[in-house]
């Protein structure tokens, strides 16, 4: 494998970076055998965790 300094890249542009990055993030979550999560559950918990910083005085 050949070793990259930051300022080289293995890709042409950042948007090819990200892209492959991002693909291989969808594979794994895919690959994966934790257990899904419904839709309307992970908004939810979300939600709070936009809840929690907007105000951080109250406790969630």
């Amino acid at each position: 494998m050949t070793k990259f300094t930051p300022i080289e890249s293995e890709f042409a542009t950042t948007e090819e970076a990200y892209d492959a990055w991002f693909r291989a993030e969808v594979e794994a979550a895919m690959a994966s055998d934790e257990t899904d999560i419904p839709h309307d559950e992970a908004m939810a918990r979300m939600q709070a965790i936009i809840d929690r910083r907007k105000n951080p005085t109250r406790s969630a």
